[in-house]
């Protein structure tokens, strides 16, 4: 309903929807896409643009664009060559089969699957360990990991070591190195900087 009926406010409401994308892909914190059901079009891409992706068994997901008459949006062409490689990418938007959530892992779309009774908690783990670890390790890891496929080799042992650097002047490794030495787990929320969650 967004859409409209001519081509220049179609082309504002696409461009809203990948400045959404954009924003999701640029979060800095770690993301987690929980899908218990079917994904399809920009809600297949929605959960695609996260940087974990946990499916019940009876999850499903399509790139179903070219059934409605419509090519990839909200990343999808950005995302599908990242994920699963140029040729599975194409098959995925050209022929737009709803996979389910096992052939979905297979190819690459999804990081775990587990039992629909039990995705809440999985994730619910998940998300906890990403909050209690080093907010700003994870965030420059998540920086370098994004870039990997637009940059070179030596760009990327520049980048890493202008975060290792960053990292090793900062609370997060401190509190690590206290804690290896009195022999139990970091407590990042303490050692970091301020954080929501």
């Amino acid at each position: 309903s967004a859409f409209g009926d001519d081509e220049r406010s179609s082309l504002d409401a696409v461009r809203g929807v990948g400045r959404t994308a954009a924003a999701l892909l640029h979060l800095p914190k770690p993301t987690i896409a929980k899908v218990d059901g079917v994904a399809v079009g920009a809600g297949c891409n929605l959960a695609l643009a996260c940087d974990l992706v946990v499916a019940s068994d009876r999850a499903r997901f399509s790139e179903i664009f070219a059934r409605r008459g419509l090519s990839l949006d909200f990343a999808g062409s950005w995302l599908l060559p990242r994920l699963v490689g140029l040729q599975r990418a194409k098959q995925l938007a050209f022929f737009a089969d709803i996979v389910d959530a096992g052939e979905a892992q297979r190819l690459g779309l999804v990081t775990e699957v587990v039992p629909a009774a039990e995705l809440d908690a999985f994730v619910g783990r998940w998300a906890a360990r990403l909050a209690d670890g080093p907010a700003v390790a994870l965030s420059l890891s998540k920086g370098l990991l994004n870039a990997a496929t637009t940059t070179s080799l030596e760009a990327a042992l520049e980048a890493e070591a202008v975060a290792q650097a960053h990292n090793l002047g900062g609370p997060e490794a401190r509190e690590a190195l206290r804690a290896f030495r009195e022999r139990r787990e970091p407590r990042f929320r303490d050692a970091g900087p301020q954080r929501d969650g």
